[in-house]
């Protein structure tokens, strides 16, 4: 297994689909029916149907996102992945921010799904 292929065009189809409004429900496929998790700021979803409400629910249409740096490392039956980067949303007042997002990514029979996904953005209070 090629895990740093697999894990940049992972990377690559998710953000193509998650940063459009109009696609990001195709987010779905990439997640386990009942296993997956999402835990995005704090709060925790189980299951594709859960979290792709999630993502539909988000208050913005768009994200403009730049990809800092991603990591990737072999496991057992797949791919863990580390995505830092910064994003704003379509607002003319959004500020940009940084995040970061942990993906690990399952493969059953050459098909990978993510079973783990955390979402943070990078807010510090000083």
């Amino acid at each position: 297994m090629d895990f740093q292929k697999i894990g940049a065009a992972f990377v690559k189809q998710y953000y193509d689909l998650f940063d459009q409004k109009d696609t990001r429900s195709q987010t779905s496929n990439m997640y386990h029916p009942t296993e997956s998790c999402l835990t995005f700021e704090g709060q925790q979803f189980q299951g594709s149907g859960a979290i792709v409400e999630k993502h539909a629910n988000m208050p913005f249409a768009n994200l403009y996102r730049v990809i800092t740096t991603s990591d990737f490392q072999p496991i057992p039956g797949g791919v863990l992945i580390q995505v830092l980067g910064q994003l704003r949303t379509d607002s003319e007042n959004d500020k940009i921010m940084g995040f970061s997002q942990t993906f690990l990514v399952r493969d059953v029979d050459n098909n990978f799904f993510i079973l783990n996904d955390i979402f943070r953005l990078l807010i510090h209070n000083v």
